[in-house]
């Protein structure tokens, strides 16, 4: 049988009416134009919708650049295991850097709705993830985000919402002592950033009082999930600030 030899297709096939079937500028010239742009999240979004094959030179080379951009120093670390990937993809990452994922009545977070949206700047935090770790656990690196503050949502009060990553959390001790308690994926909702399903750290009893303290929180009032791909996202009702507080950060 004559074998057959399959050339990489640069050129789009994503539909016959496509403007670009006529071919692309090189990823080189695509890359120092994004760069020009300082990986403008929003724009890379953009170029992703135009056809598979921007999409996937979105995928593989411009959020990559995105996430080392924004932020570097928690990118070598996610890397310095010796991975060239990150759990769950670079473009799942990049979303988790700059979007906080909200919630819809009947979800994850049941009694209230408060849409997702961008946020201009988060801080993640290796030594604020620690305090969402059990003490067995602290081995595990976890980046964890300041909460992003919702004020005065009725019965709710303050409520904050939270993100973070695992460095290598399919080695972690974190998923295999989830895996030992035989905590149950969510049955129906899943990853907003990577679609993976989720574990409740509530319903598997891992999260510690150090967690309400980092946050600022009520203890009975933080949750959180994980899913597959390390990724975390989670929310909580934020303690109000005492007058004495409030002073001191108007000093």
């Amino acid at each position: 049988m004559e074998t057959m030899i399959l050339t990489k297709q640069y050129r789009c096939i994503h539909s016959a009416s496509c403007q670009c079937k006529k071919g692309h500028l090189s990823e080189d010239v695509i890359c120092l134009v994004f760069q020009q742009l300082n990986w403008n999240p929003k724009l890379i979004a953009t170029l992703s919708c135009v056809c598979k094959w921007f999409d996937d030179l979105a995928k593989r080379v411009l959020w990559k650049a995105f996430c080392r951009a924004r932020a570097p120093k928690m990118m070598l670390d996610l890397q310095s295991s010796g991975s060239h990937s990150v759990d769950g993809n670079w473009r799942a990452l990049g979303k988790l850097l700059i979007y906080c994922s909200g919630c819809t009545k009947g979800g994850l977070f049941n009694n209230i709705h408060i849409p997702g949206h961008f946020v201009y700047k988060t801080r993640f935090s290796r030594t604020s993830g620690k305090s969402f770790l059990l003490p067995q656990c602290r081995t595990d690196i976890l980046y964890v985000s300041d909460p992003c503050e919702h004020l005065d949502q009725g019965d709710e009060g303050d409520v904050g919402f939270f993100r973070g990553i695992f460095k290598s959390f399919s080695m972690s001790k974190v998923r295999k002592m989830l895996i030992k308690r035989g905590a149950q994926l969510h049955p129906t909702e899943v990853c907003p950033y990577c679609k993976a399903k989720l574990w409740s750290m509530q319903q598997a009893e891992m999260i510690p009082q150090s967690a309400s303290c980092r946050l600022g929180a009520y203890e009975d009032c933080i949750e959180y999930y994980v899913c597959l791909n390390g990724h975390v996202l989670g929310i909580c009702t934020l303690l109000p600030l005492s007058d004495s507080e409030e002073v001191s950060e108007l000093e």
